[in-house]
């Protein structure tokens, strides 16, 4: 499958100005981390929660505009998946999220070839607006994964915290894979993860899109839910319809039908995703600067919901039960599964920011 690289590396100018907007989509957007929310906006609010909601599990809201009630912990270790980044609480989802990963944790092994998960950010205890990095995960519907295989043995916190993400784009040329990181078993596990009738999207970046149209020569039934989008080099994006019973949960558009190996990948191989906007014409009123999304914002239950009494505990609220936070701390982690592909690199540069919804 063609897209026209060179025709568009004419228009963008130079291969080292596509080589530099390849890098800055690895980079992370330290403007948007640095960027401290107002204690009273909905990022301030929800972030400052430390454990969710008593009662039943609900969705509320859509995927960037919401919160949830009644969320469980995914359990920092299990026997094929670690969590990473523990500090910044974002363990937290909807049952039917929780439940997903651990199941694809443990397929992966026995399916995949795949040593085990690295389970990056979920949701916040209550959802809604993460003080950083994201302007979905917001339902506990979300769930990142990384694309570094989970070691042999299971990682300190500090280890968890400090780890750099590994990209699997091609330093200096345009949406390239880097054929030295990516393997097979990447591709299978992103077919797995595609395999499950639950999810809806698998969020990729276009490169890797690319490369699984290209590549992929088993069953492209499921090929059209990984979503070419910017960023999600060194990670992929899960997300899953709405539970069945979920009144408040808004659901996304479908996906189109086919395997979205088609137009719609071309366009992200062209300058228009990377142009900058257009200035205004002269005389015009300068736009209004974006202002902070406020809890009046969300849907209205999420103010109830920010207000609820909290579980006992961050144990009593760990998908598994309470054994479930501690039993596996300090066990040593499977070994990983035999596999003949390439071994992964060193770890790269961290993601930038996500992107808006697609």
């Amino acid at each position: 499958m063609a897209f026209g690289f060179a025709q568009a590396f004419r228009t963008l100018g130079t291969l080292a100005l596509a080589g530099a907007i390849g890098a800055g989509l690895a980079v992370g957007d330290v403007g948007a981390e640095q960027k401290t929310p107002s204690p009273g906006s909905a990022k301030g609010q929800f972030g400052a929660v430390g454990l969710p909601t008593q009662g039943p599990a609900q969705p509320i809201g859509f995927y960037a505009k919401g919160c949830m009630t009644g969320a469980v912990a995914l359990p920092t270790d299990g026997p094929t998946w670690q969590a990473m980044r523990l500090s910044r609480n974002r363990r937290w989802g909807n049952p039917a999220m929780i439940a997903l990963l651990e199941r694809f944790s443990q397929d992966a092994v026995k399916y995949a070839g795949w040593p085990g998960i690295l389970v990056g950010d979920i949701a916040q205890p209550r959802g809604g607006p993460m003080l950083n990095g994201h302007s979905s995960h917001q339902i506990g519907l979300d769930a990142d994964i990384w694309f570094s295989p989970m070691p042999a043995r299971r990682m300190t916190a500090e280890e968890r915290q400090d780890l750099p993400f590994t990209t699997m784009l091609q330093k200096g040329k345009f949406l390239t894979v880097d054929p030295k990181v990516w393997t097979q078993s990447h591709a299978r596990l992103l077919m797995l993860a595609a395999s499950y009738p639950e999810v809806e999207r698998i969020f990729v970046n276009p490169a890797i899109k690319k490369k699984m149209c290209d590549t992929w020569a088993g069953d492209r039934t499921n090929l059209g839910k990984l979503r070419p989008i910017y960023g999600h080099d060194s990670h992929f994006h899960i997300r899953i319809k709405c539970p069945s019973g979920a009144a408040g949960c808004t659901p996304q558009a479908p996906v189109p039908a086919g395997d979205g190996c088609d137009k719609s990948l071309a366009y992200w191989f062209t300058p228009a995703p990377w142009a900058p906007p257009k200035p205004p014409k002269p005389g015009a009123k300068p736009p209004k600067p974006p202002r902070e999304m406020m809890v009046t914002d969300l849907p209205n239950a999420c103010a109830a919901v920010l207000n609820a009494a909290s579980v006992a505990s961050m144990q009593a609220a760990t998908y598994g039960g309470p054994s479930a936070a501690s039993a596996l701390a300090a066990a040593p982690a499977a070994a990983p599964a035999e596999d003949t592909d390439e071994a992964l690199p060193d770890v790269g540069p961290v993601p930038n920011d996500k992107p808006a919804i697609q």
